[in-house]
């Protein structure tokens, strides 16, 4: 059920959504700085949701697979079908033991039985190697739609919620600028790179930073530009955007993004603390906001300030 109505900055009201209960396993398992050219979350579903386990940088173990904080969906959602274009494909791609590109398809019908109608965005999704984003350790893993561990207390988005966000948000436009907050491991910017001519994206964790880094650097993606800073505060220098997708949940929406939106942009986050909902704000006007509420889902918390 969708709720419709108007916002101000000063104004972006507390919105609760539909707790994601998961079920324990019976056996417990052992001022910003220069762009550079160059997250992480999950659905929540009614049968048995995973969680995230925290964890520190470095190799993630097998036996820590199951992320405790992912960002989730509740109910399915109808999307826009845009016209198609032709996907990016990266100029090398390591198989690491799977056929990734059969894989990708797989994930993509997957995606579109639950859903997601956008075809562009599919075909976003089917351009990038996800297994190129996560542990080695986990990259059987890959192409399941669930969120993963990637360090530091953080996940890889899961698939379904990247395309649910990146579809409301692009509402079948073609978009310019866009703002992502809580790049995390990259693989979220580099769907994005399929969508717009120009990509920013934001993470306050240096190490998550210098890995999306890394990681993007191979898929040649020259107009997605990272930032190390507080996300909270957005992109100002670079605004403003057609589309700010943000990658964790804050309590309310940051005025600072809201400012940072193109007037007809949308900016779709989750909201919330222990009950979260999906909200997607379209700014209407210079001083006029529309805000409607999507699903419920769970996400990592939002935070400020940076950890280097």
């Amino acid at each position: 059920m969708d709720r419709r109505k108007p916002l101000t900055p000063a104004q972006a009201p507390r919105q609760e959504g539909a707790q994601a209960r998961s079920t324990a396993s019976r056996r417990p398992a052992a001022p910003l700085p220069p762009i550079t050219a160059a997250n992480s979350n999950t659905r929540v579903t009614t049968g048995r949701p995973q969680t995230v386990r925290g964890t520190s940088a470095g190799p993630v173990r097998p036996d820590e697979a199951r992320p405790t904080n992912s960002n989730t969906r509740v109910a399915p959602a109808r999307l826009v079908v845009p016209a198609p274009i032709q996907a990016r494909v990266p100029a090398r791609e390591t198989n690491h033991g799977l056929n990734s590109e059969r894989m990708r398809a797989a994930l993509v019908a997957r995606l579109r039985a639950q859903g997601i109608t956008d075809e562009r965005v599919l075909e976003a999704v089917h351009a990038i190697p996800r297994h190129r984003f996560i542990d080695e350790a986990l990259a059987s893993r890959a192409y399941e739609d669930a969120a993963l561990p990637i360090g530091h207390g953080q996940t890889i988005s899961q698939p379904w919620i990247v395309a649910r966000m990146i579809a409301a948000a692009r509402n079948g436009r073609e978009l310019g600028k866009v703002l992502e907050v809580g790049t995390g491991c990259g693989y979220q910017a580099a769907v994005l790179a399929g969508v717009a001519r120009e990509v920013y994206s934001i993470e306050r964790i240096k190490a998550l930073h210098e890995l999306a880094r890394a990681q993007l650097r191979p898929l040649r993606l020259p107009h997605v530009r990272l930032v190390f800073g507080d996300g909270m505060l957005g992109v100002p220098s670079a605004a403003p955007f057609d589309a700010i997708v943000v990658a964790a949940a804050g309590l309310k929406i940051p005025d600072a993004l809201l400012a940072q939106l193109a007037v007809g942009g949308r900016l779709v986050a989750p909201e919330g603390g222990a009950r979260q909902r999906l909200v997607m704000i379209e700014r209407t006007g210079a001083q006029s906001w529309v805000r409607t509420e999507l699903e419920a889902v769970r996400f990592v918390p939002l935070q400020s300030g940076v950890l280097l």
